[in-house]
């Protein structure tokens, strides 16, 4: 079993309900990656709804900041039809709500099936080849300590942003490259987790540090092909000390497999 797939595994415990344990690998700032507990929440939702595996739209609300260690994932079905199922989940943790969601599933390739060629106006990232892209490798023992997320995956940052702490380039985006390091390739539950790896767009605004997460949504579209996917995040309004942040993920054969907004807090002032 992969890495990531055994991190983010969830155990039966009862009428929908799954036990999990939330790994200390995926911290970031003041508590666990929004991106990685999506993940947990579509291997619950997996569970519950063997036949609808694919994660469609999820939508989650952070109540209060995931902390390493035991948690409960409350998988309730809303409503399951012949292309899609809803539930509404809950991540808790002694006691504590951490997050609410409510997540559609289904088939993407029974989807893709309806129109089998993309209409887009979006335009795929032109980023430098991976090996001329600085990696999360070549972040400071620093950064490191503040994001150990950072060591789970393969992150090669297109120098054209800021990366691991140089000046900000004042763009308001930061893109990059993303691959599992263990062989593993993506697929839509990953996506959940990729939408949320890089860096909050906040450092290339001369403003680093943790952005906890208030809402996260994310649709995903295609089920990817195998290798490197490009990943771009870009905010667009920055005021009353929050941010939103649109993500585009797009993989090795060009084409947009995932889209996600989050709302978030700017960090606080060093």
């Amino acid at each position: 079993m992969h890495e990531f797939d055994r991190l983010t595994s969830v155990t039966p415990s009862g009428e929908g309900r799954y036990a999990a344990e939330l790994a200390p690998g995926w911290v970031v700032g003041g508590g666990v990656n929004g991106g990685y507990l999506l993940a947990v929440v579509g291997q619950a939702v997996r569970a519950a709804l063997p036949a609808k595996p694919d994660p469609v739209a999820v939508s989650a609300h952070f109540l209060s900041a995931s902390t390493p260690g035991p948690a409960v994932v409350d998988v309730d079905v809303r409503r399951e039809g012949g292309s899609v199922a809803t539930a509404a989940v809950d991540v808790v943790q002694e006691g504590v709500t951490r997050l609410t969601a409510l997540a559609t599933c289904g088939d993407l390739g029974r989807f893709a099936q309806r129109a089998p060629e993309a209409r887009t106006r979006a335009r795929e990232p032109a980023l430098p080849p991976p090996e001329e892209c600085p990696g999360s490798a070549d972040a400071a023992p620093e950064l490191k300590a503040f994001i150990p997320m950072l060591d789970r995956f393969d992150l090669r940052i297109d120098p054209s942003h800021t990366v691991w702490g140089a000046p900000p380039r004042m763009t308001g985006a930061i893109a990059g490259w993303f691959r599992w390091p263990d062989g593993r390739e993506p697929d839509p539950l990953s996506l959940l987790a990729v939408c949320d790896v890089l860096p909050p767009v906040t450092f290339d605004l001369g403003m680093p540090g943790w952005a906890p997460t208030l809402e996260l949504t994310v649709h995903v579209r295609a089920r990817p092909e195998p290798g490197w996917l490009k990943v771009r995040h870009e905010t667009r309004n920055v005021s009353g000390g929050m941010f939103e942040e649109d993500c585009e993920i797009w993989d090795s054969a060009g084409r947009l497999v995932a889209q996600s907004r989050q709302l978030a807090l700017v960090p606080r002032p060093a």
